[in-house]
């Protein structure tokens, strides 16, 4: 078994300025922002002055949390701005940032990477596969950069998130990606595949990206290490049996690309047809002194 070693390759508004000390100093368009990491273990390259110096923004931790805390912005700082991602391919999306008390702004840089290739999918299957519109579900869907790349292929998208503010604010994106037609819900991941599922609906591409522990729009528990089996269990159900492709991100760190592949090729009869494209890895970002941050596994196939 091959792994990649997967980085964005076309950012021009984010830039991974320095990590290390538990931290990463990055420029988001005109803001830059140093916040708490926990992958990074080395030590910075930049000095702490230097740090102090150019970050506009820092997230302070709360006392006693690990994930809470606030932003102490310097002057001319705006709580909210955008940003642009484009691809050689013509992918083209404006979001829309923001600083959050869970240290997040709206973006996962790493991701771009993931976008590339589900435009780059979606538009294969239009084009070879003879799907006109294809139909893609995207769970645990965040601000909806995963979305939007679909969208602007063609596809026809579920988009499903169980915080009503978070579909909000990808609604907001889509906008300001001049995009059009996405389907919203809010609603449990869960509980949704479950539906579907009963419902006999067919899509040709899923993608996931379940967060460690979330909770549902009513207070469902999710437990990834717990759950995950069977939410890739019901996601096999719903995916075409032809003309498809799955995108699956593991941020919980000590999960392995092994582990996703294993699961993946248990839940998904369709990974194993002749001629799959499969690819597993790890995401990472480089900063400026060229350490590489590690961000997560990701495991994605298609049959296009």
């Amino acid at each position: 078994m091959k792994l990649s070693l997967l980085t964005p390759e076309h950012w021009t508004d984010y830039e991974l300025l320095d990590s290390g000390d538990g931290r990463k100093l990055e420029r988001f368009g005109r803001v830059v922002a140093a916040r708490p990491e926990p992958q990074a273990l080395w030590r910075p390259s930049l000095p702490e002055a230097e740090w102090e110096a150019r970050a506009g923004a820092l997230f302070r931790r709360n006392r006693g949390s690990e994930e809470r805390g606030e932003w102490e912005l310097r002057r001319g700082t705006p709580q909210q701005w955008f940003v642009d991602y484009r691809n050689p391919a013509g992918l083209a999306l404006r979001m829309r940032l923001g600083l959050t008390s869970f240290k997040h702004v709206g973006l996962f840089p790493e991701q771009a990477a993931n976008w590339d290739y589900i435009y780059d999918t979606a538009l294969r299957l239009r084009r070879r596969g003879g799907v006109e519109r294809p139909a893609v579900l995207n769970l645990f869907a965040y601000t909806g950069g995963a979305s939007l790349a679909a969208c602007a292929a063609g596809a026809e998208v579920t988009h499903v998130d169980s915080v009503r503010q978070t579909v909000t604010w990808s609604r907001e994106n889509m906008e300001a990606s001049g995009l059009d037609g996405i389907r919203w819900v809010v609603e449990d991941a869960m509980k949704f595949v479950r539906r579907e599922v009963r419902r006999g609906r067919r899509y040709n591409g899923i993608i996931l990206d379940p967060p460690s522990y979330g909770r549902g729009a009513e207070g469902e528990k999710w437990i990834l290490e717990e759950q995950i089996g069977e939410m890739l269990s019901l996601c096999g159900e719903l995916l075409a049996d032809t003309g498809c492709f799955v995108v699956l991100n593991l941020y919980s760190m000590g999960l392995s690309a092994l582990l996703a592949r294993t699961l993946v090729e248990g839940a998904f009869p369709q990974s194993a047809a002749r001629g799959v494209e499969m690819e597993q890895g790890e995401l990472y970002v480089a900063d400026a002194a060229a350490k590489r941050l590690p961000l997560g596994v990701f495991l994605r196939f298609r049959t296009v």
